[in-house]
This record gives C-alpha cells, sequence and structure tokens, in this order.
C-alpha cells in the first residue's frame, strides 16, 4: 500500500524559497499522479499542484502558478515542490497524495475532497512565511 510522507517545510521570510519533499513507501511511485495541497488555518484544503505518474503533465493553482515547480524523481520514489518568491497567503500545512484521476484542476478539488469526507490526511509539512 502507498504511503507518503511530506517533509522540507519551514519558517521563511517572504521572497525566500523553500522546496518541499513527498517520499513515498509501500509501492512504486511511478504508477501514480500525485498531487500537493495545502490547508491555511481556519480553510479548506486546496489542492496546489500535480503532476502526471510520468512526469510528462503538470498542473498549478492560479495562486502559486509562476513561483512553484512540481517535479518527481521515481528512481527516489519521490515527488517534489519548489517554492519560490513565498508570500505570507502562502503559509499552511501542505501535503501530498496519489491523485483520483489523471492530473488537473478538477482531480486535484476532487481528490481533496475525497480524503477529507472519506479518508484521512498525513501530519503534512508546516510552511510558515513571515517577516
Amino acid at each position: 500500500q502507498l504511503q507518503l510522507v511530506e517533509s522540507g517545510g519551514a519558517l521563511v521570510q517572504p521572497g525566500e524559497s523553500l522546496r518541499l519533499s513527498c517520499a513515498a513507501s509501500g509501492s512504486s511511485l511511478d504508477h501514480y499522479a500525485i498531487g500537493w495541497f495545502r490547508q491555511a488555518p481556519g480553510k479548506e484544503h486546496e489542492g496546489v499542484s500535480c503532476i502526471s505518474s510520468s512526469g510528462a503533465a503538470t498542473n498549478y493553482a492560479d495562486s502559486v502558478k509562476g513561483r512553484f515547480t512540481i517535479s518527481r524523481d521515481n528512481a527516489k520514489n519521490t515527488v517534489y515542490l519548489q517554492s519560490n518568491s513565498l508570500k505570507p497567503e502562502d503559509t499552511a500545512v501542505y501535503y501530498c497524495a496519489a491523485l483520483f484521476g489523471p492530473c488537473n484542476i478538477a482531480a486535484l478539488r476532487t481528490t481533496a475532497r475525497t480524503i477529507t469526507e472519506f479518508g484521512s490526511w498525513g501530519p503534512g509539512t508546516q510552511v510558515t512565511v513571515s517577516s
């Protein structure tokens, strides 16, 4: 069974960068499209980005487009989220999960809703952007 663990979160200043990692165990990651999600205080989980199983297709929420880059290294069973030009509104707990469907914005939305209603989110990794 696929298990994912997030890491790389930290306290940073506005404008700085972070690279988040999503490491898989229990199954080979190359069978799955993977999404990154985040939950800010008092808000619902939202989809941030996704990448197809081969890495050929990626998608981003408008709020992070041009600043975040998702990538994967299937040999290392890991998906990354390079987050540049961080803003205070990026402050959230970040999670990764296998997508229910191909990599697109609708699948990010569906996956977030499904995990929230019927599954459980892992511990995630905290990103705090503050001066």
